[in-house]
């Protein structure tokens, strides 16, 4: 079968697209066809060395997946195949088949597209597992979301609503903060032209956000936590910026306001039927029309390298997806 592969840490520039052994499931893993794997911000850092995760080169990038089974374990049970589903992958999505974890699939109600599919895994089971489940946002309580045209940052805005809360979008250029209002953003900040805090002082009455939606850090972060409400809750999602800033910690002292770590990933691995209930409940929200998922572009398997050049460049706007 044809991969992507990164055999030296480096730049996207530095994959391949070769040809590789078809890989076996374990007893309890299945194999999936992939019709289509989801790109992600993760997925740059990884190849680079700078994830949290290190796996041993060399390997195929992709974290998340759609497709159908085409093997399955000893030990699987409820799994078929043929069976579409949705998967956790971690590594390996960049290719025509792919190993998981049987515990890490999710079965797909008919009519699903794939690419649909593939780029809900990842950017909205973070969003929901960040808002749903860590910050346990309110009805009428209001949500900042930064770096709001990405894919998880969309996700957020779009469960945000859904949650019923007050959605505050800030992102980085008009066209983007016109998807942010598509999607049910009520407030817009251009935090390249305006001042952060100043902004949110003005949009909340100096009352300060509920919740803040962090996928960015920098010197964002300090901003938007110094523009937190009393019992807010800033969750920490990831480092778009490039910077894992340093929060005064008198700050969240002085507002009674939690630092909330986010790493869907492993909760994923560890409460896994929580998680397939979140996924369970995103899926009904698209089956009504709550949620939107944008996927604005699709890669071949070859233009996966340049998927991710896009992504590190910031011209991704919501999902984009690699389809073998």
């Amino acid at each position: 079968m044809k991969a992507i592969v990164c055999a030296q840490w480096g730049g996207p520039e530095t994959l391949q697209l070769l040809d590789v052994d078809l890989p076996e499931p374990g007893p309890k893993q299945v194999r999936i066809r992939v019709a289509a794997a989801g790109v992600n911000f993760p997925d740059v850092l990884i190849i680079q060395k700078k994830y949290q995760m290190q796996p041993a080169l060399p390997f195929s990038p992709g974290a998340e997946i759609a497709g159908t089974i085409s093997a399955v374990g000893s030990e699987v049970r409820g799994y078929q195949l043929g069976m579409p589903v949705a998967a956790l992958c971690g590594i390996g999505g960049f290719a025509e088949e792919c190993v998981v974890d049987a515990a890490l699939c999710m079965s797909l109600p008919p009519g699903v597209p794939m690419p649909l599919a593939a780029s809900l895994v990842l950017a909205y089971g973070t969003s929901w597992h960040a808002l749903r489940d860590r910050a346990n946002l309110q009805a009428g309580e209001t949500l900042l979301v930064l770096g709001a045209a990405g894919g998880v940052g969309l996700a957020a805005v779009e469960i945000g609503k859904a949650l019923g809360a007050r959605v505050i979008a800030a992102a980085s250029t008009p066209e983007k903060l016109s998807i942010c209002r598509e999607h049910g953003a009520d407030e817009l900040i251009d935090y390249t032209l305006e001042d952060l805090r100043g902004r949110l002082k003005a949009l909340t009455a100096g009352q300060g956000v509920d919740v803040v939606f962090d996928p960015v850090g920098g010197h964002y972060t300090e901003a938007a936590f110094r523009s937190i409400a009393w019992r807010g809750r800033h969750l920490v999602i990831g480092f778009a910026d490039g910077t894992v800033p340093a929060l005064p910690l008198n700050l969240p002292l002085l507002k009674g306001a939690s630092l909330v770590g986010v790493f869907w990933g492993e909760f994923a691995k560890r409460e896994p039927r929580k998680n397939a209930d979140g996924i369970q409940e995103l899926l009904g929200w698209i089956a009504k029309g709550i949620l939107k998922p944008r996927v604005s572009r699709h890669y071949s398997l070859q233009e996966a390298p340049q998927a991710l050049l896009d992504m590190a460049a910031r011209k991704v706007i919501g999902k984009v997806v690699v389809v073998p």
